[in-house]
């Protein structure tokens, strides 16, 4: 269970966000603030593991107040300004939520955050390989971790794309298989496509380009702010004032 409270100064936002977190089970909602030194005084009174975050706001920005935090928790920011949310990721902030906020947006972040302080991910992490049921009876076939360029979902079967040029079909379910793979190898970007980070070479407008294969692989609506967020560390933007601001590099 995390514990966690929400920093903003609208109240319908506290309200559609208390909602959320309601409706999520490893989420408990121990406090709001409507503006940072609120805030503040709650941090210094209670125990909290995430924050979800306002930017603008009145007297102190929502990015002020990270920078007075130090990385100490979990921030997940809240902004109806795309561009402002950038500049969160020099703060390290687990992901950023586009205004209005929907729950499965909502609860992808949520899952994020919840991912980096779980035990399970690094025992994930240890395997090197995987064994799958072919579409031949009894047969398993061992599949190297590391020879995965991209799976593909094709109703009840997967597709694993590997570096040698192979095909594999495997049955299993693309959701199902999401869960047992590496979380810092491999990113799901579409409903029907499970892509292996190490081997993008070009993201470009929807769509990702890797080594090994010609095939461009599309983002999908829901998955692309989660996708970009967890890109932005990779990204190097110019710092000088009179330079060009960050931009969206899956625009």
């Amino acid at each position: 269970m995390m514990n966690c409270i929400v920093v903003d100064d609208e109240a319908h936002a506290i309200e559609l966000l208390t909602l959320h977190i309601e409706q999520t089970p490893f989420l408990k909602l121990v406090g709001s603030a409507t503006n940072p030194a609120e805030a503040l005084q709650l941090l210094n009174s209670t125990e909290v593991d995430l924050i979800f975050l306002d930017i603008q706001m009145p007297g102190m920005s929502g990015i002020e107040l990270l920078q007075m935090l130090k990385d100490r928790y979990k921030v997940i920011l809240t902004t109806a300004f795309r561009e402002y949310a950038l500049e969160g990721f020099d703060h390290h902030v687990v992901d950023y939520l586009l205004k209005p906020i929907f729950f499965p947006r909502f609860l992808m972040a949520a899952q994020r955050a919840q991912e980096t302080v779980s035990t399970p991910i690094s025992k994930k992490e240890t395997e090197d390989f995987i064994l799958v049921k072919t579409e031949y009876k009894g047969k398993l076939l061992k599949i190297k971790i590391n020879d995965m360029v991209y799976i593909e979902g094709k109703g009840k079967y997967v597709c694993f794309h590997t570096k040698d040029g192979e095909q594999i079909m495997a049955l299993l379910n693309i959701g199902g298989l999401e869960d047992k793979l590496p979380t810092d190898r491999f990113r799901r970007i579409h409903k029907s496509f499970i892509i292996a980070v190490p081997f993008i070479t070009m993201i470009q407008g929807n769509t990702v380009q890797l080594e090994f294969t010609k095939n461009q692989i599309p983002i999908g609506q829901t998955y692309r702010d989660t996708f970009m967020t967890q890109m932005m560390d990779k990204v190097l933007t110019n710092k000088g004032k009179d330079e060009p601001g960050p931009i969206d590099p899956l625009r």
